[in-house]
């Protein structure tokens, strides 16, 4: 059985700089940066002949912790778990994405921490 894929991508980052994550994003493809506006930066990366749609948001969910959402999935990623694993051994922290999706009767505030090759489900309320 194949994991179903999700839409769109998004992860939370702890403690890394936009230029790290940049970084990170210039691994996966080739990166323009569109337009910052104040603690949100939105870009493109062009994977695999096709061009992703990326918005970086900065201190979400306190201040340590940063936004990185795919809007659309043409990731090597069917689902987040996946691309929060391969973030988490990139930029060596720890990385944070939702468990379930997003249907009715999913526990909201359950996210996957992903940490040093480990992950752990948690409930994390901000």
């Amino acid at each position: 059985m194949t994991e179903q894929r999700h839409p769109d991508i998004e992860i939370y980052i702890k403690s890394r700089s936009v230029e790290q994550i940049e970084t990170w994003l210039g691994t996966l493809g080739d990166v323009t940066r569109l337009n910052s506006k104040g603690l949100t930066h939105d870009y493109t990366v062009l994977m695999d002949g096709q061009l992703v749609p990326v918005m970086l948001h900065e201190k979400v969910a306190g201040k340590a912790w940063l936004s990185l959402w795919f809007k659309e999935n043409l990731t090597p990623w069917a689902q987040d778990l996946g691309c929060a694993h391969a973030a988490a051994t990139a930029m060596e922290t720890q990385i944070r994405c939702v468990a379930a999706g997003w249907n009715d009767g999913d526990e909201p505030d359950e996210y996957w921490k992903v940490e040093n090759g480990q992950q752990e489900k948690i409930i994390w309320r901000s």
